[in-house]
């Protein structure tokens, strides 16, 4: 066969190669002309790439039974075309005709991000069992299939199915249109959730190979090395019918490929890259043990031939019916078997026949989650176990409560709105899924009274699965005290709520929305509350961030800035979160408030100037000295129709950072401080981790130690009191006992229903003890009341921080991470208050949700932790955990080295050294989980 290069179309051998039909004559003639020196030897390079798989490729996928010599001729071959791994492009032909589109996608910054999130995905699905591997227990994932001999007898498996024209039809044009998408991703959806129920898994790796059209006018936008498989990762939504997964897999599914329509990029990045470690990380991807064959448009099913992954699955339209093959090598140990393949076989078809009857059936609406949520989501720092991220509502409900009116009351407000209803999809790009009609979690207990800080810490620990719809849950509590008097006594009512869906202002908002359905006999009038989190979230992503890149970039505070208000000291010996209240009598709130309005300010500025002088005070300085720490904001002032009656996670953390000068006066401050908030204004919807890359290094509002919070949200039965009463109903003012956030103190300040301030801080306790933050609350108490005492403008903050002579500057641990981007994460606060520590630690390439587990499984009181960085980052936090009290260090197998290496290090230190505990790696997530915690238990026990 004579192949020329001038007088396209032409077949080319790798077109044969699909065939199983490789001409070891032709591929000589093509390398004489490569090894020529012809001045037209650039132009074959350049149509062979149009052609040919990367270096790698084209070397194992010669067919079984092709003579040495076209397997050699193969590798010489690629060297031509290719050159060795990570050289350049050959340079173009004269007359201009080569394509520079592999050029092009090896260096576009989108397309080296997309392929390596997803090398990052496959990495870490290697080790995860919740990965579709398609292997058998005691298989190596990613292993090449053993061939024949060396007592291995394997057989080449081949089964077919075949969809009539209608299904075929709604399949690849009817659902492609509706989901935005093209026939071979909606194939490649469906092959993935076939995959996942097959295995059993939420997450699926394969490797899509799509065979171009070789013909005048194809479209190829990106020519290149188009017949390269590409990695494909995907995370299923769970609770789902097949629609409504595709549905929500149609974002990653259309980005899934890159920038073309056939993953050419993935080739190209790996191939010329001009990034030598992205080259490295590519070219020792392991491939999946699953791939889907894909024709190009309008192309046949492709052949079958020896598979070289564990099952490969080839899907083709042909006459308009769809054809779908799949081959497997049967014979090896832990391989597939027919039996096994003939179950995929029907569970793909299965899938294939429930899209093609459901395809005009309505389906979830799904919308990209913001960047804030995504950052929440995609940490696990708002997962069960930690109870970060959840607050909670308190109030009294007097008089009848009628159990069946209250139900439907709460099931109307989840009917009208729509973030009630949404969860998130999973995976490193959530998105959201608003389902159909989500029942509300009501349930009534009887707690005793002395067990109530007890009841509040177990809900919040509970947390919420956010890949389920409603993140709100009501608990209704009755006292097992009979009351002296002859009257029922009153229920309290806990709202709980996760902030990765929900604020403070939206809970209140929703309350209110529940008295107003209740009145009404447990039903809302009018549908579905526009805007919505969508609208919400589409207008985010319309924003410009220039503007706002200026801003931070010229806000950012400068080295050295003071953040904490207390002093160093040692290890508190403590864990879990503190929480301390006061209140500012209602005499007291108004006469601050009317100060604060005689300079032009509000409350909200006062408590952050006094939060700046404590800051101030606590640093030593005796001048002018920056400090900095984070203030939140609603997230309503933007310009966006009704969205002050939106319930969202619209509330904001962003930094505040000001010079504090002793001889300055007070008034000044506040004004420097509102001066600062108007112009931050315009900008509190900018999420925090965006905030934190500017400028070059960490300066966002979770890069500081504390954050002040002013709130007053609306009230939840203001003109509908007296018609409650009418019902023989008297509820209470909600009081909010605030979440444990991402800073390790808090300073939150709220009016209650008589116009009172109360004031809670909340603190990490390993790094303030309760002394110390009790202090810390009552020296800002101290001066929100007297500072309005002293009206002039010649009050300087020297003369305010005297009010505080005599009193300590409070002491607070150092060195102790906290927060999302410290070495430790929580994964359940201690049972007791001189409990010890066990410290987590994830085998290398496993997430820090592997022992997410063990929360269920561990009985002992000892504090969890997780460990989320390597040794160095670590040492000093837990040698100050292990400060006075006992601290393991535990994990699966794998994770010995990394524990004895911070073992080390922390002795060291001159710390005590601690024990390190392993568990076997059980083939069950749940039995691995038993084993670790009996032996956590075990080494606990001073006996065993």
């Amino acid at each position: 066969m004579v192949v020329d290069p001038g007088s396209p179309p032409y077949t080319a051998p790798w077109d044969l190669e699909l065939r199983g039909q490789l001409d070891p004559g032709a591929l000589e003639h093509v390398l004489g002309e490569l090894a020529s020196g012809d001045p037209d030897r650039s132009a074959w390079q350049h149509r062979l790439l149009r052609h040919a798989p990367d270096h790698h490729t084209l070397r194992f996928t010669v067919p079984a039974g092709s003579s040495s010599s076209a397997a050699s001729v193969v590798g010489r071959i690629a060297d031509l075309v290719t050159g060795p791994p990570g050289a350049g492009l050959p340079p173009g032909p004269a007359d201009g005709t080569a394509t520079p589109g592999l050029r092009e996608l090896a260096v576009d910054p989108a397309e080296v991000r997309h392929w390596t999130a997803v090398a990052e995905r496959r990495s870490r699905a290697a080790a995860s069992r919740r990965s579709a591997q398609v292997t058998s227990p005691g298989e190596v994932p990613g292993a090449a299939l053993p061939a024949d001999g060396d007592g291995v007898r394997s057989q080449v498996g081949h089964i077919a199915f075949t969809l009539d024209e209608g299904p075929t039809d709604r399949i690849v044009n009817a659902l492609a249109v509706r989901f935005g998408l093209s026939a071979g991703q909606v194939l490649t959806g469906s092959f993935a959730l076939a995959l996942a129920r097959w295995q059993g898994v939420d997450e699926v790796g394969f490797d899509v190979r799509s065979i171009p059209r070789d013909e005048p006018g194809s479209p190829r936008p990106h020519a290149g090395r188009v017949a390269d498989p590409y990695p494909v990762q995907l995370t299923l939504p769970s609770g789902l019918g097949p629609l409504e997964q595709l549905a929500a897999l149609a974002g990653p599914l259309a980005a899934g490929a890159g920038r073309t329509a056939d993953g050419a990029g993935f080739g190209a990045c790996r191939e010329w890259s001009p990034d030598p470690l992205l080259r490295d990380v590519l070219h020792a991807l392991e491939p999946a043990r699953a791939r889907l064959t894909l024709p190009g448009p309008g192309g046949a099913l492709p052949a079958g031939s020896r598979p070289v992954h564990g099952v490969e699955a080839r899907a083709g339209v042909v006459d308009g019916k769809l054809h779908v093959g799949l081959d497997w090598v049967s014979g090896q140990p832990g391989g597939i078997t027919e039996t096994s393949a003939g179950a995929f076989r029907d569970l793909l078809r299965e899938v294939l026949e429930d899209l093609a009857a459901t395809s005009g059936a309505p389906v979830p609406s799904v919308f990209p989650a913001t960047p804030q949520q995504s950052a929440l989501y995609a940490s696990g720092d708002g997962r069960p176990g930690t109870g970060r991220h959840v607050e909670q509502l308190v109030w009294a409900w007097h008089g009848s409560l009628d159990a069946e009116r209250f139900a439907a009351a709460w099931q109307s407000v989840f009917d009208c709105e729509a973030v009630l209803r949404t969860a998130f999809t999973g995976g490193p790009e959530p998105q959201l899924i608003v389902h159909g009609r989500v029942t509300p979690e009501i349930t009534c207990q009887v707690h005793r009274s002395d067990g109530w800080s007890a009841l509040l810490e177990r809900d919040r620990l509970r947390g919420f699965d956010l890949r389920c719809p409603g993140p709100l849950r009501l608990t209704l509590l009755k006292s097992d005290e009979i009351p002296s008097t002859g009257t029922a006594a009153p229920i309290r009512i806990l709202l709980t709520y996760h902030r990765a869906l929900l604020d403070s202002w939206s809970a209140h908002i929703l309350l209110r929305e529940f008295y107003r359905a209740y009145l009404a006999g447990g039903s809302l009038p009018g549908g579905e509350r526009r805007p919505n989190l969508s609208d919400y979230n589409t207008w985010i992503a319309a924003q410009d961030l220039e503007p706002a890149r200026g801003f931070w970039a010229r806000s950012t505070p400068p080295d050295g800035a003071a953040s904490w208000p207390g002093r160093p000291s040692g290890a508190t010996g403590l864990t879990g979160v503190g929480r301390a209240r006061l209140r500012l009598e209602p005499v007291e709130s108004a006469r601050l408030a009317r100060w604060a309005g005689a300079w032009g300010t509000t409350e909200s500025s006062v408590l952050q100037a006094v939060w700046a002088m404590l800051i101030h005070r606590a640093s030593g300085a005796t001048g002018p000295a920056p400090v900095t720490f984070a203030v939140t904001v609603s997230g309503r002032g933007v310009p966006l129709e009704d969205v002050a009656r939106m319930p969202g996670p619209l509330r904001n953390a962003l930094p505040m950072s000001v010079e504090v000068d002793p001889a300055g006066t007070v008034p000044g401050l506040l004004r420097r401080l509102r001066d600062r908030a108007l112009d931050m204004a315009a900008y509190e919807w900018v999420p925090d981790a965006w905030i934190r890359t500017q400028g070059g290094r960490a300066h966002g509002a979770g890069s500081v130690g504390t954050v002040v919070v002013f709130e007053d949200p609306p009230h939840t039965v203001e003109g509908l009191a007296e018609e409650l009463a009418a019902h023989g109903v008297r509820v209470g003012y909600p009081g909010t006992i605030p979440a444990r956030s991402t800073a390790p103190i808090g300073l939150l300040a709220q009016h209650d229903s008589a116009g009172g301030l109360v004031l809670t801080g909340v603190h990490d306790r390993a790094l303030l003890s309760e002394e110390a933050a009790a202090e810390l609350l009552q020296q800002s108490a101290l001066l929100l009341r007297e500072i309005p005492l002293r009206p002039g403008e010649a009050t300087t903050v020297a003369d305010a921080l005297g009010l505080l002579e005599g009193r300590d500057v409070p002491r607070m641990a150092q060195g102790v991470a906290a927060g999302p981007d410290g070495p430790l994460v929580t994964l359940r606060a201690a049972r007791g208050e001189r409990a010890g520590t066990i410290c987590l630690i994830p085998p290398p390439g496993t997430p820090a949700t592997c022992y997410d587990l063990l929360v269920h499984s561990h009985t002992g009181p000892e504090e969890l932790l997780v460990l989320t960085t390597g040794a160095e980052g670590a040492e000093r936090a837990l040698a100050a955990l292990g400060d006075g009290r006992s601290l393991l260090l535990g994990g699966f197998s794998g994770a010995g080295a990394l524990a004895c290496d911070v073992a080390w290090r922390i002795a060291a230190d001159g710390g005590r050294h601690p024990r390190v505990v392993l568990a076997g790696a059980a083939a069950d997530e749940v039995q691995r989980a038993r084993d670790l915690a009996r032996a956590l238990e075990e080494a606990a026990d001073p006996g065993a």
